[in-house]
């Protein structure tokens, strides 16, 4: 329906652009044929007329003899008629038959003032073009008085007719042969897009995002938008993925502190409380709330906005909580404090928990990306688990206990959410952030230089 509507809509602006366009054109070709038409009879007229009165100065008897003042004007007919000073009729050409050319003021006018004119007139049913011209008063019987040349002006209107004739069938037959190319062209063109548009349909009636669009081959920008759309239905399908497994996951993982306290609970239900049941029970109910405090910060940091803060990350690398060693150059992002304070606190918990020796935080800046990294002495993680180690739920192959395994997907959606990344190397886990310029950050840098200090001190 879109697409018949789009073309109905070209197809009728193209047609109504293509007459409108050849109505001006022909108004403008009509004003110049007939220009031009009228100049060449009213030349004709005048040239006709001078001939008139200069046989008139030297020959003024031939004007009286038949057939004299006939003769072709343009190929036309012409018709002539003499008036003396008195106004009355000399000679005529046999061209008039029965018929007078009616002068009335007009040809007193001329015949008193000596200058001629053009004028329009009836002869019987025909409109004519009439010159009059004053004759010399030398001309004989004729002389002081005026002579009439006219021609019928059918010929003249008769062209115009058929110039308008022709400007407008053109004009029709264009619009209509320009419509139905334009028909076929946008059938053509908006068929891909119907196919899209069916496509699309049926996926979201489906609700499949497994399923793609046909892209066309034309290479065009049709075919570009269906690359897209395809591309978003592949990223919409990594994020239902993603989801899937989230709440695989997450059940998964809240499935045994929940089996555990359901134990714990039948027990004192039937036993009675004892100093391990409640510990058992103390245990499971924070873990629980750990785990349900990471969800909650992991959904939170995946739907944020983007932060608009600025924060300096060498105040937070002395701030950090666990820090034996605290390396703080002046950096600057901007971002969410509360977030990467939580952020740089699960990578210290992190190195306490899964690493060895003592915690380095570190905060730098080096070519437009500022830096928020901690490290510890251990061997760290090698290169197939870093890649996987800011998964949810991961926790190295059940190698390491302890945690939610939500911790470090905190820190990726933390630091995607500012711009930037979250990458392991070795032991060396690191917040990388699209830094601000330095010129304002005048605090000097602090380093420990290998010395332990109490944390929070700089």
């Amino acid at each position: 329906m879109i697409g018949r509507s789009l073309t109905g809509r070209a197809v009728l602006a193209a047609a109504i652009a293509i007459v409108v366009a050849l109505v001006v054109v022909g108004v403008g070709v009509d004003l110049l044929v007939s220009r031009h038409l009228h100049a060449s009879l009213d030349g004709s007229l005048r040239d006709r007329a001078t001939e008139v009165a200069r046989l008139s100065a030297t020959a003024p008897a031939l004007l009286t003899v038949p057939g004299s003042l006939d003769a072709p004007l343009g190929g036309e007919q012409s018709s002539v008629q003499v008036l003396d000073r008195r106004g009355r009729i000399v000679a005529r050409s046999l061209s008039l038959g029965g018929r007078v050319l009616q002068l009335g003021a007009d040809g007193r006018h001329v015949a008193e003032s000596g200058t001629s004119r053009f004028v329009d007139l009836r002869l019987g049913q025909d409109r004519v073009r009439a010159y009059l011209a004053p004759l010399p008063a030398t001309g004989g019987v004729a002389g002081g008085g005026v002579v009439a040349v006219a021609a019928s002006t059918d010929g003249v209107e008769d062209t115009l007719r058929s110039v308008r004739l022709f400007v407008v069938g053109g004009a029709v037959v264009a619009a209509a042969v320009a419509a139905l190319a334009l028909a076929l062209l946008m059938r053509r063109a908006l068929g891909p897009l119907g196919r899209l548009t069916t496509a699309a349909a049926e996926i979201e009636e489906t609700g499949d995002a497994r399923r793609r669009l046909p892209v066309p081959e034309s290479g065009d920008e049709l075919a570009r938008l269906a690359a897209t759309l395809n591309g978003m239905l592949a990223a919409l399908e990594h994020a239902q993925e993603r989801e899937r497994r989230f709440v695989a996951d997450a059940s998964h993982e809240l499935r045994t502190p929940l089996t555990a306290l359901s134990g714990n609970v039948a027990f004192l239900a039937q036993h009675g409380a004892s100093d391990e049941v409640v510990a058992e029970l103390e245990h499971d109910t924070r873990r629980l709330a750990a785990l349900a405090d990471d969800l909650l910060a992991l959904s939170r940091e995946e739907a944020a906005a983007p932060p608009s803060d600025v924060v300096r990350l060498d105040e937070l690398a002395r701030g950090a909580d666990g820090a034996d060693e605290v390396v703080a150059e002046p950096a600057a992002v901007l971002g969410d404090r509360a977030a990467l304070e939580r952020a740089l606190g699960n990578l210290v918990e992190n190195a306490r928990r899964h690493g060895a020796g003592r915690v380095t935080v570190e905060s730098r800046t080096q070519d437009g990306v500022a830096t928020l990294s901690v490290g510890d002495e251990g061997k760290g993680l090698p290169h197939p688990e870093a890649e996987l180690a800011f998964g949810r739920f991961w926790r190295g192959g059940g190698a390491r206990a302890g945690g939610s395994g939500l911790g470090l997907a905190i820190v990726r959606a933390t630091a995607e959410r500012h711009g930037g990344r979250a990458y392991a190397d070795g032991a060396r886990f690191t917040i990388e952030l699209p830094a601000l310029p330095l010129r304002e950050l005048s605090e000097p840098a602090a380093t420990t230089n290998g010395e332990e200090q109490p944390k929070g001190t700089p």
